[in-house]
């Protein structure tokens, strides 16, 4: 079934992504001066421990396991960058996450069509759901390196279709 080992490749980087955002946002919220920004990026950061959990347990239902390699690799880089969080100024921060958000939305669209298409209908709620709470990741770091003026500098990443569009379009 190739829908099926695609939906667990999709699954296994989704679930080791989900650490390296996580392990960045925590090292991105200790950075950021602002209370109530650093208080939205720690809010984003236990969603991406949630999505991890969400996606270990699809996992463990399609009998597959996390990648090993994968494991290690976004330990690095997630500590990596959430070190660098706190040298680097907030815009690389902000603008390297929202690019990230963006991208996920599209992998956990995939990966419900993916679900659906080898039965696995079950995820397909789930998965839609987490496409919809990085599209709104994705909207706050947006708003943030709008603000900033390299952003009349460097191209900002395409925009997300609406949110509403995630479920018409899966």
């Amino acid at each position: 079934m190739e829908a099926e080992k695609s939906l667990i490749v999709l699954l296994q980087m989704a679930y080791s992504g989900e650490r390296a955002a996580a392990l960045a946002y925590r090292g991105h919220w200790k950075s950021v001066k602002n209370p109530a920004i650093s208080e939205r990026i720690k809010s984003i950061e236990a969603e991406e421990w949630h999505h991890r959990k969400l996606v270990g347990e699809m996992l463990e239902k399609l009998g597959a396991k996390p990648s090993r390699f994968r494991e290690i690799k976004a330990a690095a880089i997630g500590n990596f960058l959430g070190f660098a969080c706190h040298f680097s100024g907030w815009f690389a921060p902000m603008y390297g996450a929202g690019k990230l958000e963006s991208r996920n939305i599209g992998e956990y669209e995939m990966a419900a069509k993916y679900a659906r298409k080898c039965g696995q209908e079950k995820l397909v709620d789930a998965l839609l759901t987490m496409a919809e709470i990085e599209w709104e990741h994705e909207q706050f770091f947006r708003a943030q390196v709008e603000t900033h003026f390299l952003a009349r500098i460097i191209p900002v990443w395409d925009l997300p279709a609406p949110k509403e569009m995630i479920r018409v379009k899966s």
